[in-house]
């Protein structure tokens, strides 16, 4: 499958499923509540998928996917209390900031073990935007996170030292641009619920099947963009 397909692909899957399941409810085969109950299920799937596909690179997006889906299907079938998302839902933040924190030292650790310096890039933008061009020739990878926002990343400028550099990308209600030099090879291994990611770089599907690519860019898209380009 072309990896620029990859998010229409899972948000049409996930939308699929949810039809399915809508089906055997308006058909009779099952009750209406029963449907609800279960659809948290199809995002605990997908999130599960994610991990699998990005070989575990990409944490935040499909962690938070299926922690905030399985609190959701254990409050519909009455493990826990109606209020007690309402009550601990501050939890969920903590644990994306840990998954943060876990994706960066995994990175960095990865380079310092190789015997390397790490040469890492964020960029923020919440309702505003952000753009950042390093320069270096030993980019290792980074955080882009936009959230009611954008941000741009442009790589012409960088190059890898230790392959692959690894980004993690954010995008919620938001669009996140990466622009890498023309001979790069990058793989794609987001998560995107109701976004896209899309690879639009010239003759990007030759350049997309090597094994030991220069970038690898994880993460999630929800509602928002996560594009590359040349």
């Amino acid at each position: 499958m072309p990896r620029n397909l990859s998010g229409r692909m899972t948000t049409g899957t996930v939308i699929v499923l949810i039809g399915i399941v809508l089906l055997l409810s308006t058909t009779g085969f099952v009750e209406m509540r029963s449907v609800w109950g279960w659809i948290a299920v199809i995002f605990i799937l997908v999130g599960v998928w994610a991990l699998v596909r990005s070989e575990f690179r990409n944490l935040v997006g499909p962690v938070m996917i299926i922690a905030i889906a399985s609190a959701f299907f254990l409050r519909n079938v009455g493990v826990i209390p109606d209020g007690t998302i309402g009550t601990w839902w501050p939890l969920f933040v903590v644990l994306f900031g840990l998954l943060v924190m876990v994706n960066r030292s995994r990175r960095r650790q990865r380079i310092r073990l190789e015997g390397h310096d790490v040469g890492e890039v964020a960029c923020v933008a919440v309702f505003g935007s952000d753009e950042r061009r390093p320069l270096t020739d030993r980019f290792t990878g980074g955080e882009l996170v936009a959230i009611f926002g954008d941000v741009r990343l442009d790589l012409d400028d960088s190059a890898v030292l230790v392959r692959p550099a690894i980004v993690e990308t954010i995008a919620v209600f938001g669009s996140a641009e990466i622009r890498v030099p023309a001979e790069w090879n990058v793989r794609l291994g987001t998560l995107s619920v109701f976004g896209d990611t899309t690879d639009r770089r010239r003759r990007a599907e030759e350049r997309n099947t090597t094994d030991d690519p220069e970038l690898i860019v994880t993460g999630i898209s929800l509602f928002g963009d996560i594009e590359i380009r040349d």
